[in-house]
């Protein structure tokens, strides 16, 4: 009976505060706030009000939503369970091991048709980086600047001597 007379009250006050804003001359905002405080109104009529009253305070229909809980809790751990063997129906998981059987091969035995490897293997594509940024003479530098210098590297490019250069950037006063 109380959550009955709070919706209607606040109904009111929300028809209340629709009529200040429309009389603003902000019709479309008064009418947002008359859709907002229609719905309580519509709640406590349709008898939702009363029914989610009576359910708050039943401990009957606590044991329910308990036993609701429980029965999702379950549901949902053997389907993570079910996920992580990887695996359908039970039907489904003994065809896949009959099948795996059927087609073993020991992993050595393909080895053979693969060839022989003809040297080490492909160097990575060269690393782009960050270029250099070019001061002219009448600028000067300022405390955050930074410099860069070339600092060589083996192994990482083509040269006569297997170096190349990469930038490394150093912090200048």
């Amino acid at each position: 009976m109380i959550a009955e007379t709070v919706c209607s009250a606040v109904a009111a006050a929300g028809l209340g505060i629709a009529a200040v804003t429309a009389y603003r001359k902000r019709f479309l905002a008064a009418a947002r706030i008359v859709a907002y405080a229609l719905v309580p109104l519509g709640l406590v009529m349709t008898g939702v009000v009363e029914w989610a009253a009576d359910t708050a305070f039943s401990p009957t229909a606590w044991a329910g939503f308990a036993v609701l809980g429980g029965a999702w809790a379950l549901f949902a751990t053997t389907r993570a369970v079910e996920r992580r063997r990887g695996g359908g129906t039970r039907k489904e998981r003994r065809a896949a091991a009959r099948s795996a059987e059927a087609g073993a091969v020991a992993p050595t035995a393909s080895a053979p048709s693969l060839g022989e490897a003809s040297g080490p293997p492909p160097a990575p594509p060269p690393r782009r980086g960050r270029r250099p940024r070019t001061t002219s003479a009448t600028s000067r530098p300022s405390s955050r600047s930074t410099a860069y210098e070339a600092v060589p590297t083996v192994g990482d490019g083509p040269g006569a001597d297997g170096a190349s250069p990469r930038l490394r950037g150093v912090c200048a006063a």
